[in-house]
């Protein structure tokens, strides 16, 4: 259960929130079988930063992280993305606002198989009616190194070539913020590593806004900002600040 986090922060000054929640509870079933899987989180996520989301499997940060996307619903509590509440809204609304707002990047990379990495890129865009220029589509590809493989399907692509078609997918629509879960858990540590750099560079050169979850304190130390549950912790040898609690 994801509860009181705390806050591992770099020294500087924070941005305007780009998410947003506020005493949040996710309850799941009834009476003496219900679960809670969020009690009473409250946290922000600040814009043009990386933060992580840090705790061992079944903490609920992959829940946390649907709740925020408006993937989920919180039971009690409210979610705010860009300064808009979204708690409330219905079903037309969050498919409005996730495929304007929102970009995906998951452990197991979700492309079409029949559909080339050019053509899973761009999906976000033919499905909301949108065709890029060229130039623009160019410049996607070309960020995450996958110019000579544009025509290729995902069979044809190694796991983390793959990662880099849904990078690219996720920021294709220059959303406010870009959520990854576990976004290196399917791959060897040395093709980890290049996938959080190019999260680490859409951060830095873009400003892009970025809530990543992981159990990996060494892939959450990538992040500006780091939200760990009580039961995580880093290894001794990470580099990572030093622990405050944050306001939950």
């Amino acid at each position: 259960m994801f509860e009181t986090a705390l806050d591992l922060s770099l020294p500087g000054t924070e941005a305007p929130a780009a998410v947003a929640a506020a005493d949040v509870t996710r309850r799941y079933g009834e009476g003496e079988s219900a679960v809670e899987a969020l009690r009473g989180v409250t946290l922000e996520v600040p814009s043009g930063q990386f933060t992580a989301v840090m705790g061992p499997s079944g903490s609920g940060k992959s829940t946390l992280m649907h709740v925020l996307a408006g993937l989920d619903s919180p039971t009690t509590g409210s979610v705010s993305i860009g300064g808009r509440e979204i708690t409330g809204m219905n079903d037309r609304e969050l498919t409005l606002l996730r495929r304007r707002e929102i970009g995906f990047v998951f452990q197991f990379f979700n492309l079409l198989p029949v559909l080339t990495a050019e053509e899973n890129v761009l999906l976000p865009l033919s499905i909301a009616g949108r065709k890029p220029g060229k130039a623009f589509t160019d410049a996607v590809i070309e960020r995450v190194g996958l110019s000579d493989r544009r025509s290729h399907r995902p069979a044809e692509l190694s796991g983390g070539q793959q990662q880099r078609v849904a990078i690219a997918r996720a920021l294709v629509t220059e959303p406010t913020v870009l959520f990854a879960d576990e976004p290196t858990g399917n791959l060897d540590s040395t093709t980890g590593a290049e996938i959080l750099a190019l999260l680490r560079d859409a951060v830095n050169a873009h400003g892009q806004t970025t809530l990543m979850v992981t159990h990996d304190a060494r892939a959450a130390a990538t992040a500006d900002r780091v939200l760990s549950s009580p039961m995580a912790a880093w290894p001794e040898t990470s580099s990572a600040p030093t622990r405050t609690r944050c306001s939950t």
